[in-house]
């Protein structure tokens, strides 16, 4: 069939080898700016363009040639199966784009869509390409003929192309990858206030509208955003130099020294010419630019972007860029390749398109005048081309052999038949393209360097993203030195590692990893305050209030410390609370047991000075047996205190405040008996009085055992319902953990403080009516006094015990019950020491009987009736002695007579 048509000029830079089966290739090698011409009709000015050499993209259409001249060399893949190619130069043309695509598939120099004129090739598959733009272009195309497409280059499908065939396989990881890994790296640096570069296009807003709320999530805010221009021609100076005050670089004057940087190597080419151009210029002209640096900055480029240069860049420098973070596909050096560049010629490369200017361009020569193709490709800084192997390259390697392993398990699985010619040659294979998609889609081996080279459900490579760090030389040179990963099949606490200490920083850093944030870090012991008006990231700094702390940097709030802890000085950490309790170690718990032992030792010689003397006058007179139980119970008041000293367990808070209540009870009850035995005996003295026969001599036994019964069946009680028990309190003081008993029952703790109370108010009431009855000494009196002072001091315990915490709370009431019980102690006892043991003489019957009678007549004349004959009688027996006591009361007795 004749197919008519205009024959469409030829696109230079393309690398043609013959073979049974042929592997496409579409590579962006060439950076091109159309001429203005009118598109009104087809002719050559479409097509011609000033061309920029991208030199490094060389290395992507020599590594797919290495690969498919190792896989020919092999016998175990495809064995007595030529594998051919097809290269061509993509350039940056979008409406090329088509026509390059379908020139792969067909060699005929006409072409008119939809025949087929010519012979058909026997395409296999398609690599390419590099670009997003140019990926989704040749998808449309390819998927209409079925045949499978191998993209090296991130391409979103959900944007560009077609997303519903099975044709499109991607060497290249999953997008989202990388997102998560410039969150981790952020996070990882503590970079708060970051800014964002991108391509102004389509693909660029998508990167922000992805990017900005993971940030968002994860407390990162992004301080600006700048789009790179994609219309920009980087090979006219004169336009870059008329343009450059357009461009906005405030960005590198901003706090935000960490910049994540998406796009492609345009983005690479604005970003180096806005930062680096003005000294060119001013070197070149004698226009004045001012200097720009990113001294401060780092960079962190995803792995679309290539550290790439241009020729007009040549004299660029790239310390600029020196420690930039990049991410790129995760690589390895493949056994063979540098010393397949080591050979590399121009001569060598029979039927490459794209040599010789390569060559003439990276050696400043000219083939085959002034090159000698003695040049070494080793002297070639990194930014023109790299010996090793790039993240880009080896996606393409890993795609080549990705398609020779689908051929090879289709070959063997017998779905393809070879038939003989005449000749007894092996016939071109016939392989419908359609049949590699399944294969595709379930392939799995590992390459040369050991990676597996497998595909997910989504026709995405499987596999993960190195993270690596840009380290450059005064050469303009640099090398990339891995220095973490993002791997996806690691847990999400795994999945990102970086080693911080394989980083080589920029050097005019003032700091190391650099500072990146709205403000200064809130320091320990203070929180962050919003400002308002201003992005979450920019705050200010409150100093925590007392009590509370906050161990780290830039914490939202501050929070109390856990029980037993308490916040130091500078409120950035906590300290362990001191245990607060009574201790025997303590000068307070000396003194007050010092006080109670020597109490007690003064109670016992007391008691053991009325058991010597149990038999003289003044013992007998004031009952024996109650003063034996009131000393004892003294002696044990006094060593009840210790009770409360030291740290207080299960044992001591159960029985001090019952001991101590009992006890006081016991001592209190003797003291009432003995009041209430001196009214009962006076009464009972006189002549036919009703006390003298229902009175006997157990009266005060039964007020002792009474009272003291009440107080024990207050105490069961307190122990059957609620018993105290050790507590802490962990809140009353800032810096101490009170150590305590815990009363349980407080209800009950006050019953039997109040009962107490009850006790010593009605023996005050008793003993101050008789404090003026005739008794040995007058012991009445001294009764009275006692009670002044016992109930003197639990009135005052009550507030002040109810005021204090700790320590101190158990030092006022062992205070109280010492001072109490020595009031007791003193105020009843030291007279009557004092006369038996300095005043022995008297000590005697006669004196005690004659004291005693002459307290009675008194206190009887005071009373005296006309009537009581009884009393005349006593009075006149008695009258001497009684006026030299009392001449007032002769007197009255006198007058009343």
């Amino acid at each position: 069939m004749k197919c008519p048509g205009n024959s469409p000029p030829q696109i230079p830079h393309q690398w043609y080898q013959p073979g049974e089966i042929l592997i496409g290739g579409i590579v962006t090698h060439i950076g091109c700016f159309p001429q203005n011409v009118q598109f009104q009709q087809q002719s050559d000015q479409d097509y011609k363009c000033d061309p920029i050499l991208i030199t490094k993209f060389y290395q992507h259409v020599l590594v797919l040639v290495f690969a498919i001249h190792e896989i020919n060399e092999n016998p175990s893949i495809l064995p007595n199966v030529t594998l051919g190619f097809h290269i061509r130069d993509s350039t940056t043309v979008q409406k090329w784009i088509y026509r390059i695509t379908l020139d792969l598939l067909v060699t005929s120099s006409e072409f008119v869509s939809n025949y087929k004129c010519g012979t058909q090739k026997n395409m296999i598959g398609v690599i390419g390409g590099h670009r997003s733009e140019t990926t989704s272009d040749m998808a449309t195309l390819l998927s209409l003929y079925k045949i499978p497409q191998l993209s090296y280059g991130p391409f979103e499908s959900d944007v560009y192309g077609p997303t519903g065939h099975l044709s499109f396989f991607r060497v290249f990881p999953k997008e989202a990858l990388q997102y998560e890994g410039i969150v981790q790296l952020l996070l990882h640096f503590r970079w708060k206030w970051v800014g964002i570069i991108t391509m102004d296009d389509e693909r660029g807003d998508r990167f922000l509208q992805t990017l900005e709320p993971m940030l968002s999530r994860n407390g990162i805010c992004v301080a600006f955003t700048e789009k790179a221009p994609r219309d920009v021609r980087w090979d006219d100076m004169a336009f870059l130099a008329k343009q450059l005050d357009n461009i906005n670089a405030g960005f590198l004057d901003s706090k935000a020294n960490a910049i994540a940087v998406y796009g492609e190597t345009g983005t690479f080419f604005w970003l180096a010419t806005i930062i680096i151009l003005p000294t060119v210029l001013r070197d070149l002209t004698d226009i004045e630019y001012a200097d720009r640096t990113s001294a401060g900055k780092v960079w962190i480029t995803t792995a679309q972007v290539d550290f790439a240069f241009t020729l007009f860049q040549k004299t660029f420098d790239i310390q600029e860029f020196h420690g930039a973070l990049s991410f790129s596909v995760n690589s390895k050096d493949i056994q063979g390749f540098h010393k397949f560049l080591q050979l590399l010629k121009p001569s060598w490369a029979k039927g490459d398109g794209f040599i010789k200017d390569f060559w003439e361009q990276v050696f400043d020569c000219t083939l085959p005048d002034s090159c000698t193709e003695e040049e070494r490709l080793e002297t070639v800084p990194a930014p023109f081309f790299e010996m090793s192997m790039t993240d880009h390259s080896y996606s393409i390697y890993n795609a080549v052999y990705a398609i020779a392993h689908a051929l090879h398990n289709l070959d063997t699985s017998k779905i393809n038949h070879r038939t003989m010619d005449h000749g007894g040659s092996l016939a071109s294979l016939k392989v419908p393209p359609w049949k590699l998609h399944t294969l595709l889609q379930g392939i799995s081996f590992n390459n040369s360097a050991g990676d597996e080279v497998a595909f997910n459900e989504h026709g995405e490579m499987k596999g993960g993203f190195d993270i690596t760090n840009l380290v450059t030389f005064p050469n303009n040179s640099y090398v990339k030195v891995k220095i973490g990963k993002v791997d996806p099949r690691d847990s999400l606490s795994k999945r990102v590692i970086i080693h911080e200490d394989r980083i080589k920083w920029n050097r005019h850093l003032p700091q190391v990893p650099p500072f990146s944030r709205c403000n200064d870090n809130c320091k320990p012991g203070s929180s962050r305050k919003k400002k308002e008006g201003e992005k979450f990231c920019c705050y200010d700094c409150d100093r925590c209030p007392d009590g509370k702390m906050s161990d780290k940097e830039d914490k939202d709030y501050c929070i109390t410390c856990s029980d037993g802890h308490y916040p130091n000085q500078g409120q950035d950490h906590c300290l362990p609370k001191i245990p607060n309790f009574l201790s025997f170690h303590k000068p307070m718990g000396i003194i007050l047991a010092s006080l109670a032992v020597s109490f007690s030792l003064i109670t016992a010689l007391v008691l053991l000075a009325f058991i010597k003397h149990q038999d003289t006058p003044i013992v007998k007179a004031n009952n024996r047996t109650l003063t034996y139980i009131l000393l004892i119970s003294l002696l044990l008041c006094f060593l009840c205190s210790l009770l409360f000293i030291g740290q207080p367990n299960n044992l001591t808070c159960l029985f001090r405040q019952m001991t101590f209540g009992i006890v006081f009870c016991v001592a209190v009850s003797s003291v009432l008996a003995k009041t209430v035995t001196v009214v009962m005996v006076f009464l009972a003295s006189k002549p036919g009085n009703l006390f003298r026969k229902q009175v006997g001599k157990h009266l005060a036994h039964y007020i002792v055992i009474a009272c003291s019964f009440v107080q024990l069946a207050i105490c069961a009680i307190w122990l059957g319902s609620s018993p105290p028990f050790p507590d802490i309190d962990t809140q009353s003081l800032s810096k101490e953990i009170i150590v305590q008993c815990n009363e349980g029952s407080v209800t009950m703790f006050y019953c039997s403080l109040g009962y107490i109370g009850f006790l010593a108010t009605i023996c005050f009431i008793v003993a101050f009516k008789a404090r003026k009855l005739p008794d040995s000494f007058n012991e009445a009196k001294f009764i009275t006094f006692s009670m002044l002072v016992f109930c003197s001091v639990w009135l005052s315990f009550v507030p002040t015990y109810l005021s204090t915490k700790g320590k101190d709370m158990v030092a006022v009431e062992i205070f109280s019950i010492l001072t109490s019980s020595a009031g007791l102690l003193g105020c009843i006892f030291f007279p009557k020491c004092y006369v038996i043991l300095l005043r022995p003489e008297l000590n005697k019957r006669e004196q005690l009987q004659r004291t005693c009678d002459d307290q009675f007549i008194i206190l009887s004349i005071k009373r005296w009736s006309t009537n009581d004959t009884c009393l005349l009688g006593v009075i006149n027996k008695n009258l001497t002695r009684l006026m030299l006591l009392e001449n007032t009361i002769i007197v009255k007795m006198t007058t009343q007579l």
